[in-house]
């Protein structure tokens, strides 16, 4: 992977960081970091330039994050409901007001949920889903996944061509920083679940 990416971006260019960073913000198993650090390193031997690579890269993830978000569109809410109400929500231990809770706490907390996992690899790409199912307004959506992505790849070209020919050292610094954070959220989910199935499963009687 890491080869293909290098030889795309040396061949292409800006137009190479921009279907790179696009294809990874769907398909998020592609490493960002690879992108975007050999992409600063580029500026410093070819005729790359830093804000030429961070447009890109930003333009390549508001093109991921709009099909993403428009998958979320295509989601129905009363078909889903009707889901978790039969056999499959028993199953799953869920109910159609659970997805409705889940879309009010989006409706609420998702501007914040949409800027900050742009620092997150995986769910950068993820968030765009529930931001589409939710119906989140696409002028606020696009303009937070801007700002988020726009910050992440600037840190993140800055670094490639800081770092020059130790760029992928740098990777692997970013790789762990990414297993640091997948990792908090994990423990979080697994509080929250905690939570869920202690108030579903553990109802004290007369409440």
């Amino acid at each position: 992977m890491k080869e293909f990416i290098i030889e795309t971006v040396s061949q292409y260019g800006y137009f190479g960081i921009f279907l790179l960073i696009a294809i990874e913000n769907i398909f998020p198993p592609i490493p960002s970091e690879v992108i975007l650090l050999f992409g600063g390193f580029m500026t410093t031997f070819s005729g790359m330039n830093i804000w030429g690579a961070i447009i890109s890269a930003t333009m390549g993830s508001l093109l991921g994050a709009a099909v993403i978000y428009s998958l979320g569109l295509k989601l129905n809410t009363a078909q889903l409901e009707r889901l978790l109400d039969g056999r499959m929500g028993k199953i799953l231990h869920l109910r159609g007001e659970d997805l409705k809770r889940a879309e009010k706490w989006f409706l609420r907390h998702g501007n914040a949920a949409v800027f900050l996992c742009r620092f997150v690899p995986i769910v950068r790409s993820i968030i765009s889903l529930p931001a589409g199912f939710s119906r989140m307004n696409l002028g606020q959506f696009m303009a937070l996944t801007a700002a988020g992505t726009f910050i992440w790849n600037t840190v993140l070209i800055f670094l490639g061509r800081l770092a020059g020919d130790a760029w992928e050292k740098m990777a692997v610094y970013v790789d762990t920083y990414a297993l640091i954070v997948l990792a908090a959220l994990f423990l979080v989910a697994l509080y929250l679940s905690a939570l869920f199935i202690k108030r579903r499963f553990f109802k004290k009687p007369g409440l």
